[in-house]
């Protein structure tokens, strides 16, 4: 394999991490503000469901999303109805996997991040006249940058190291869903070690920078408290 198609899967999971993230950001922030100040009813099987993803095995929640979007699956079917295409083995495909796959990592720091938040501050701007929405994205955004910074990061290495969920409903198609995880489980089947060796030696160098990140924006927050 030459250097050019060695990064193409880099690309491809480079890709879908920043495709995840801005998806679950928004959707993040919302499920994590419905459980930090709102009522929601049968929280404990919410949270659960939010949360499954850390416990089930990759390959069985893969599984279900396969079943799910398959041309028989209730969504595969809607999917095909508007587009006229099957969803599987697509890039769009992975994308939502990835969505639900790295969903706790995006709504867990969200939701410790705005309970944080000195709730008086939100009753103060309730009284001045600002509206639920007014008052998230000009007083809970602001005061949770912290937490929307680690939701990122985690969320975004999460997406890169993605592997059973990814083969079980994108496949390996050559630039489009074989992702780096993939490639380099390929490189050592076909004993290409110096392609594993490079795809690996990148992937734990963004790894390790982003991990520094967190470390820092943790640090910086403790200090902040502490002061």
């Amino acid at each position: 394999m030459d250097t050019g198609s060695i990064f193409v899967p880099l690309w491809i999971s480079f890709k879908l991490a920043a495709a995840t993230t801005v998806m679950l950001l928004a959707l993040g922030a919302f499920l994590a503000y419905l459980l930090a100040y709102r009522k929601v009813p049968a929280r404990p099987v919410v949270e659960s469901l939010i949360n499954l993803p850390i416990a089930l095995p990759p390959t069985v929640l893969g599984f279900y999303l396969l079943i799910l979007m398959g041309p028989k699956g209730a969504f595969g079917k809607a999917w095909e109805g508007l587009f006229n295409s099957t969803l599987l083995f697509t890039f769009t495909c992975i994308v939502i996997a990835s969505v639900f796959y790295s969903l706790p990592f995006a709504v867990q720091p969200l939701k410790a991040a705005f309970l944080k938040i000195d709730r008086r501050i939100l009753e103060n701007a309730y009284v001045l006249g600002l509206s639920p929405v007014k008052a998230f994205f000009r007083v809970i955004v602001p005061n949770s940058a912290v937490g929307f910074a680690a939701a990122a990061i985690l969320v975004f290495l999460h997406t890169m190291g993605e592997f059973g969920v990814i083969l079980m409903v994108g496949g390996s198609v050559p630039g489009e869903t074989r992702v780096a995880s993939i490639a380099i489980y390929e490189a050592v089947e076909s004993l290409r070690y110096r392609d594993a060796w490079v795809l690996s030696v990148v992937l734990a160098l963004v790894s390790f920078s982003f991990l520094l990140v967190v470390n820092a924006l943790n640090r910086g927050e403790g200090n902040g408290i502490n002061g």
